[in-house]
């Protein structure tokens, strides 16, 4: 059997193998480590799956012995690690779906933006640079009259609709043209959208009925956006914030921008997608 230099060798796949490998992955090892991990967590559902099936279509009996059944235990776990890491299995899946946690739970270093990771690279797809190169002049114009990075605001506009699969739109069909998911409270006197929108209450998703902001343009929505956390005290330690992409992030969910809990690696990601869409556009 072929082992990874990564893991010591052995008969099967170990739980406790795992809390290593967060070890490697802080040693700039990211790559091979979540690969590793991936192919662990699949042997250890692959040798349940088959310990299920063997007992399903096996009857015990008196004369099983605890020799017999370690023997087949360990075959079990022999077959499971045979099968993990094949191309196109679940491990694939897992892998990505870890490096998705990784990357929204690592901290950005002090004092600078956040570099975008390999993973945001292969997920930006040709909607998302569309969004971004559509919406980088009146971002750009708006970053120069409040300070707010171009690429914070178009990342959160994108988070927010779904790189534009989801804006929120009138009764009729027609664009709102919010594009930060801003709500209509009692001293809004412009135009409104009212949705129905998926609520945290309690940690718990629900959905309820919403009045939003409507604009005449997504330019208006950019500015109204920046007056909006430029000038609330709620939202001071994200505009101390501008130079980290994580920091940022934090300090608006902090300042109860979103009730969503994960929102703040959320937003992290769309942002570092942005930030790389640029630079590949430029």
């Amino acid at each position: 059997m072929n082992t990874s230099p990564l893991m010591p060798s052995g008969l099967a796949a170990d739980p406790t193998a795992l809390g290593g490998l967060k070890a490697l992955a802080g040693q700039g090892q990211d790559k091979a480590a979540l690969k590793e991990a991936a192919k662990q967590f699949e042997s250890l559902f692959m040798r349940e799956l088959i310990k299920s099936m063997r007992e399903a279509t096996q009857k015990s009996g008196m004369m099983d012995s605890e020799g017999e059944n370690l023997g087949t235990d360990l075959l079990d776990q022999q077959f499971a690690v045979s099968l993990a890491g094949m191309p196109g299995g679940l491990s694939e899946a897992i892998e990505r779906q870890l490096a998705r946690q990784m990357q929204g739970s690592n901290p950005n270093a002090p004092g600078t933006p956040a570099v975008p990771s390999t993973v945001d690279k292969v997920s930006a797809g040709p909607r998302q640079a569309d969004f971004v190169s559509r919406h980088s002049a009146a971002a750009a114009q708006v970053e120069r009259e409040a300070g707010i990075p171009a690429s914070f605001m178009i990342g959160q506009a994108g988070h927010e609709t779904g790189w534009g699969r989801s804006e929120i739109r009138h009764a009729d069909g027609s664009p709102s043209f919010n594009l930060f998911g801003i709500k209509a409270g009692p001293g809004w006197k412009g135009k409104v959208a009212e949705i129905t929108t998926t609520e945290y209450i309690n940690g718990e998703p629900q959905k309820v009925k919403a009045k939003f902001r409507a604009y005449d343009s997504y330019a208006d929505s950019f500015r109204d956006y920046a007056r909006l956390i430029g000038n609330s005290p709620r939202y001071e330690d994200a505009m101390a914030q501008r130079h980290s992409v994580q920091g940022f992030a934090t300090a608006l969910q902090r300042g109860g921008y979103a009730t969503d809990p994960a929102y703040a690696a959320k937003l992290s990601r769309a942002i570092n997608t942005t930030l790389s869409l640029q630079r590949a556009q430029t």
